[in-house]
């Protein structure tokens, strides 16, 4: 299968005053299209550091990161957002939706710079809401809604735009176990049947036992090859 993310050599530096600190050192990394990997490690480790270059959230300070085939390191800051808007789905632990808008208006909110009609987005809308199991709830605010129904409005605004791969920060770190196992089992259902690429950030085991592959990460380094879980 062939790899939608690819770092060759990154570093990734970042300016603490007068000091240099290095979170990434020529690092190496290889993810198949379709997979859905899990990266693990303790604070400080290089993991959302790793989740932001992937993103195309940052670059490195040296290396090259291509990311579903096209090499984003060398993109002007303009053809980035572009190409984050094509390709990245983002979904984050506390949901970042706007508390005066519906549930329908929040995920409507990256289609409002396409040349989309009103009517276009409406469908689109409508079928990403139905994905969630979130079509009764549309015209609901974010207060009006538990946090794992808040996570599903923000995972159909991610998925809206039919990104390429999903990047997800911790996406259960403010549910309780129940909402937690929901949100993942709705990712691994988009990894597996909508074969969608998705890529988590988490410090919950139980967690990373719903990707296809872990990833450990310490003081920027891989600690081994990635293991897969059982499916």
């Amino acid at each position: 299968m062939s790899s939608i993310v690819s770092f060759a050599a990154v570093s990734k530096q970042y300016k603490r005053g007068r000091e240099s600190v290095a979170v990434l050192n020529d690092f190496n990394l290889e993810i198949a299209d379709k997979d859905f990997v899990a990266i693990m490690g303790p604070s400080g480790s290089g993991k959302t550091t790793l989740l932001n270059l992937i993103g195309g959230l940052d670059v490195p300070t040296s290396g090259s990161v291509t990311v579903a085939g096209e090499r984003i390191d060398h993109l002007s800051p303009a053809a980035l957002s572009h190409w984050r808007a094509r390709h990245v789905g983002f979904i984050f632990q506390f949901y970042n939706l706007m508390p005066t808008l519906s549930a329908e208006r929040n995920v409507e909110i990256p289609l409002l710079l396409t040349s989309l009609s009103r009517a276009e987005r409406k469908r689109k809308v409508t079928a990403a809401l139905e994905l969630v199991g979130l079509s009764d709830r549309r015209k609901h605010k974010p207060s009006e809604l538990s946090g794992g129904q808040q996570q599903r409005v923000a995972i159909a605004r991610a998925l809206i735009a039919d990104p390429t791969i999903l990047i997800c920060d911790e996406p259960t770190g403010d549910l309780d176990r129940h909402s937690a196992e929901e949100i993942l089992g709705l990712i691994q259902i988009l990894n597996r049947q909508y074969g969608k690429t998705v890529v988590v950030v988490t410090h919950d085991a139980k967690a990373a036992e719903f990707a296809t592959h872990q990833l450990h990460l310490d003081k920027g380094q891989l600690l081994d090859s990635p293991s897969r879980t059982a499916a």
